[in-house]
């Protein structure tokens, strides 16, 4: 959801360091997302105001702006109050990086993955490359580093796992190896 208003702002030419710009974009966007209309690798689909966004939202452009946008208070307390909303129908699986400490702290279940910022560089780097994006793993992986380094230190809602988080590294696993250790977990709810 922060990627969609960030790449948003890009695209109407709403300068990322307007906060009470970004902030107002936040506040009015409609974003939704969905379970995956295309087989095209996506694990859902991200619409902005109607538009598919979903592969939009991971340009390079997005993650080199995504970090301050997402460090707004006004932008976090809009999108905040989205995902409770979406997480009031139940029975949903919400990935981020506040959810558990911020979102919601009273979350059945939480689960903080966590992996080496080489290996998530890693990850996103095959995924840019299977999409056919122009990008080098160093320019992927600094770009991961600078983000952690924001999210980490914003004020509000830093990156952090909750006290209550159950942490998974998932450091050399693939998707089926991460999903053995999950499992159990959420069969147990």
């Amino acid at each position: 959801m922060y990627r969609a208003v960030t790449w948003a702002a890009l695209e109407r030419g709403i300068p990322i360091d307007d906060e009470p710009a970004v902030t107002a974009l936040a506040e009015a966007l409609v974003i939704e997302v969905t379970p995956p209309t295309q087989d095209d690798g996506r694990q859902y689909d991200v619409y902005a105001d109607g538009q598919d966004v979903t592969w939009a939202i991971r340009q390079p452009a997005v993650d080199a702006a995504v970090s301050p946008v997402s460090a707004y208070r006004g932008v976090r307390r809009a999108l905040t109050e989205q995902q409770r909303c979406i997480a009031a129908k139940g029975c949903i699986v919400m990935v981020g990086r506040d959810i558990g400490t911020v979102v919601l702290p009273n979350a059945d279940l939480k689960l903080y993955m966590q992996a080496s910022v080489e290996e998530r560089a890693r990850r996103r780097y095959q995924e840019c490359q299977a999409r056919g994006e122009d990008v080098t793993y160093q320019e992927v992986l600094v770009s991961m580093h600078r983000r952690d380094q924001i999210d980490s230190q914003r004020t509000y809602a830093p990156l952090r796992p909750a006290d209550d988080a159950i942490i998974i590294d998932t450091d050399g696993l693939d998707i089926d190896e991460v999903m053995s250790q999950i499992e159990p977990l959420v069969s147990d709810q």
